[in-house]
């Protein structure tokens, strides 16, 4: 079976509508604060749904197409750890309600799907019409690895964005959150709310973040059927992930330089390709062993940090 079809493209989507649907209307209907448990859970759940849907590729469509998903999953995974650290300073910056955090995510995610699907199909047509867009992808991911890499913290500058100056120039924006409501009417006048604001502003970081996940799944597959599913499924467990996640961020301090290494391979990877094609599998290995020493890292690192701090207030209570 191919999947490159009308019939399992619309067969996807329904399902995603039906997932994300049934998520917002019966599993949150009603607004409350995501624990780490309930997270975990969550999350156990999103991965747990693409890796049968891995399987699924695995049987169908052979050992290639099944590969080539997990590569991109894996990529795109990891990528939207950074995606996390953002998602916190916005809602820091905003104080916005734990509360109401879930549903700026879930909409946020259903904007995300939209976008990427526009910027995948464009991306493998740019591809297939143009050779030579092999290099100006290459070249991005390799920027945006010196742009991360060089990156001292990530910073959010509401007023700057100019999404939001649009939208002050057609509709006042309140100071109260108003029960989660993203326009509410007062004295006849329509007016946004802040977490239309910080939706907002979700929306268009994550289309900053797709200019790097999307090449750098574009150098596993050319196939957009491939790079979207990857790109959804690791999108839908991306709220589980901010809530599981959120609370121990501090720890994982050699990240980012696990990210960086990861754009630079792919990087490295797609501008090769016009004279040695990388096996899907080794750079699913590559991958994921630079995640893993990224994490063996992070964990010694914190540790040896924490031996430290108690070191120090050791000294000054016996002192």
């Amino acid at each position: 079976m191919s999947v490159d079809t009308l019939a399992v493209w619309g067969g996807f989507i329904a399902g995603l509508a039906g997932l994300l649907a049934f998520d917002l209307f019966v599993v949150h209907r009603k607004a409350h604060a995501i624990g780490v448990r309930e997270a975990l859970l969550w999350s156990a759940f999103w991965i747990g749904l693409a890796m049968a849907f891995a399987l699924g590729l695995f049987i169908i469509d052979g050992s290639d197409q099944g590969t080539a998903f997990l590569t991109g999953y894996v990529i795109e995974k990891s990528l939207s750890v950074d995606n996390v650290f953002i998602f916190l300073v916005i809602f820091q910056y905003f104080a916005v309600p734990p509360m109401l955090q879930p549903k700026v995510l879930h909409w946020g995610i259903i904007g995300a799907l939209v976008m990427r699907l526009i910027l995948i199909l464009v991306g493998t047509a740019l591809l297939s019409a143009f050779h030579w867009m092999i290099f100006v992808f290459g070249a991005i991911l390799l920027l945006s690895a010196g742009r991360l890499a060089f990156q001292k913290e990530h910073e959010v500058h509401p007023d700057r964005n100019p999404l939001i100056r649009l939208m002050r120039r057609f509709i006042p924006i309140s100071d109260q959150y108003d029960d989660g409501k993203f326009l509410i009417r007062r004295d006849g006048l329509l007016i946004a709310t802040p977490l239309l604001a910080v939706l907002l502003i979700v929306e268009s970081t994550d289309l900053l973040f797709a200019m790097d996940s999307i090449p750098a799944i574009l150098t596993i597959s050319k196939d957009p059927f491939i790079v979207f599913t990857s790109n959804a499924f690791a999108i839908l467990g991306l709220r589980a992930l901010y809530f599981a996640m959120a609370g121990v961020m501090g720890q994982f301090m050699y990240l980012r330089q696990g990210l960086v290494a990861i754009l630079g391979f792919v990087g490295a990877k797609m501008i090769a390709s016009e004279w040695y094609e990388v096996p899907t599998l080794v750079s699913l290995v590559v991958v994921a062993a630079i995640l893993l020493v990224a994490v063996i890292a992070s964990t010694i690192g914190s540790r040896r940090e924490a031996a430290r701090e108690h070191e120090v207030r050791h000294e000054r209570l016996a002192a």
